[in-house]
């Protein structure tokens, strides 16, 4: 367990003895670049506006936002479930804003992480991946997917996620660049990266 999990796990029991004190003296495989165009879906419309409305509060009463952020988020900024979207831009052959993929993604305070993509399930919609910080509000992720062919069955090999991010002041969002790097199921050489943008919302415990 790493020093700074230790320490976020003292803080959390150290404050909750001490309000029980107070009270009582008064927390994916990518495959065929062709199929992506199919996975472009959207959170319905009362979602969205509730992601929406969240942030806004946060925004406009930072000491409530604050009273309501876990422990481990204090020591981990980016810790959290988001909803993100991945935008090509700078490729050949794929045209600047097609969106390749959306779903939702978890940054653990570990320094691990999970996808939940928005591909068919049967094709591997969940990879898991690692991340560190890199500067003030930045990170950088590296992350693989298995991915299979629409039937299940062919194996067509990892593909391997980088990402580098910025979380907004508010550490309601984050945005920044990827890369995907497909590989065969040898595992070399790899393939033609594709490149483009993400963008992410962070879904609190409010959210519907």
């Amino acid at each position: 367990m790493s020093t700074r999990l230790q320490t976020a796990i003292a803080l959390v029991v150290i404050g909750l003895t001490t309000a029980g004190v107070t009270r009582n003296a008064e927390a994916c495989g990518y495959g065929d670049v062709r199929s992506w165009n199919s996975t472009h879906w959207t959170l319905p419309a009362g979602a969205q506006s509730a992601i929406a409305s969240a942030a806004a509060a946060a925004a406009a009463a930072p000491q409530a936002a604050a009273n309501s952020i876990n422990p481990l988020q204090l020591l981990e900024p980016i810790t959290g479930l988001y909803q993100f979207t991945f935008t090509a831009k700078g490729n050949k052959g794929i045209p600047d804003g097609t969106v390749l993929d959306q779903g939702f993604a978890t940054w653990h305070a570990d320094g691990t992480e999970i996808m939940n993509s928005g591909k068919p399930p049967i094709t591997q919609s969940f990879c898991m991946g690692a991340w560190a910080q890199t500067g003030v509000r930045t990170y950088k992720l590296n992350h693989w997917a298995l991915g299979w062919d629409n039937t299940g069955t062919v194996f067509l090999g990892p593909t391997n996620i980088q990402e580098s991010v910025k979380l907004d002041a508010a550490g309601n969002s984050y945005s920044g660049s990827f890369s995907i790097t497909p590989y065969p199921p040898s595992g070399s050489p790899a393939g033609t990266p594709v490149v483009g943008v993400v963008s992410a919302t962070r879904i609190s415990a409010d959210s519907n």
